[in-house]
Formats: C-alpha cells, sequence, structure tokens
C-alpha cells in the first residue's frame, strides 16, 4: 500500500507508461464556465473567448466551449495538484509579454 503523503509529492508515480500521441487534442480555454458532478463523475466545462464581426466595423464578444472534461474523483485530485504545481512553476518564471492587439474587425 502506498503512503498518500508521498503521492501528493510526485503526482506522475501513478503512470505506470506513457504513450506520446501526435493526434492529442491542444486545448486552450479562457475561463471554466461550469462544473459539478453527476453519479460521482466530475464535469467540468472550459471555454474561450471569441470575437464576432459585426456589419458596422465593431465586435461582439462571446464564449464558446473548447472542452468538456469528465474524470473520476481522483483523476480530478490529480489534476488539481498538476494544476497547482504548474502554476506555482509559472509564477516562478519571468514573464514573457506579447504585444496586444486590439480587438477589431481588419
Amino acid at each position: 500500500m502506498s503512503d498518500p503523503e508521498s503521492s501528493k509529492k510526485n503526482v506522475s508515480t501513478t503512470i505506470s507508461e506513457y504513450a506520446n500521441s501526435k493526434t492529442a487534442p491542444f486545448i486552450y480555454f479562457d475561463a471554466v464556465a461550469c462544473h459539478g458532478a453527476l453519479h460521482g463523475v466530475v464535469e467540468i466545462e472550459l471555454v474561450a473567448r471569441i470575437i464576432i464581426p459585426i456589419p458596422d466595423g465593431s465586435v461582439d464578444l462571446a464564449f464558446v466551449p473548447t472542452g468538456r472534461l469528465r474524470c473520476s474523483p481522483a483523476a480530478a485530485e490529480s489534476l488539481r495538484q498538476s494544476i497547482e504545481i504548474a502554476v506555482k512553476m509559472a509564477q516562478q518564471t519571468p514573464q514573457q509579454t506579447l504585444g496586444t492587439a486590439a480587438s477589431r474587425l481588419n
């Protein structure tokens, strides 16, 4: 039986083999639209902001779903731990700034 404290330190120890796939989707999201649970399954809806051109030259903003996560509570806990670790790593690295472009119709 494994020690629960040791599994918190290194989440990847639960994966015995990892096979890389070139077809795995790349999911970008700006927010979590909603979350819940049904019959013991964790449900999380990811959304991204889109810009919609309007004929008068202005733009409208909307959010569209980019991913729907469904997993066990154990997998959700593993994801939560990985996110916490990655956020700490991102906060320690110098921020790279990208030029910001105004939303407009080209």
